[in-house]
């Protein structure tokens, strides 16, 4: 099955010149949803996580049924202000200001080992956060994953200089 079938491609949105490659239509087609679950376990179970980690919020869509078929827990990271409890947090510049992302502080014990999901990569701003808090709490990144890359805004490289290998079920070109 070519998962790419499954993936609606949105001009101009969400701003203009920007073509949003939605995965809505993938969730939305119960075989390829099963599919693409199933090449991540593929790609993902040789690495032996203790945790999968989800980036707010497609990312939960991935890394939870993951989890479920690895049969490991799933630990969110979101944006500040969403998690009850003693969280930890870790802000990091965007190209007009600064975001801000958190886990709560008991999530993870130091030392385990996580892969980090999320549903796309692009210039792997968001991913580079979220590998540096997993670290300011003691985790181990062992990767990356998603369901689909856009290589030519590089992000893989970015995550690469972290020492951090990346996995993606689709790669588009431009």
């Amino acid at each position: 099955m070519n998962l790419k079938d499954h993936i609606r491609h949105v001009p101009d949105f969400p701003k203009p010149g920007i073509l949003f490659y939605d995965i809505s239509t993938l969730l939305a087609h119960a075989d390829a949803w099963k599919e693409a679950v199933k090449q991540l376990h593929a790609l993902i179970a040789p690495l032996k996580p203790d945790l999968l980690v989800g980036i707010e919020s497609r990312g939960f869509l991935v890394a939870a049924p993951l989890a479920l078929e690895l049969g490991i827990g799933f630990v969110m990271v979101r944006k500040k202000g969403k998690l009850p409890g003693p969280t930890v947090r870790h802000s990091y510049a965007l190209e007009y200001g600064e975001d801000t992302i958190e886990i709560q502080e008991a999530a993870l014990r130091p030392g385990q080992r996580v892969v980090v999901l999320d549903d796309l990569l692009a210039t792997g701003g968001t991913m580079t956060a979220a590998i540096e808090l997993i670290r300011k709490v003691g985790g181990e990144v062992a990767a990356t994953a998603y369901l689909i890359e856009l290589s030519f805004l590089n992000g893989r490289k970015r995550l690469e200089a972290l020492g951090v290998p990346s996995h993606s079920l689709m790669v588009y070109e431009s």
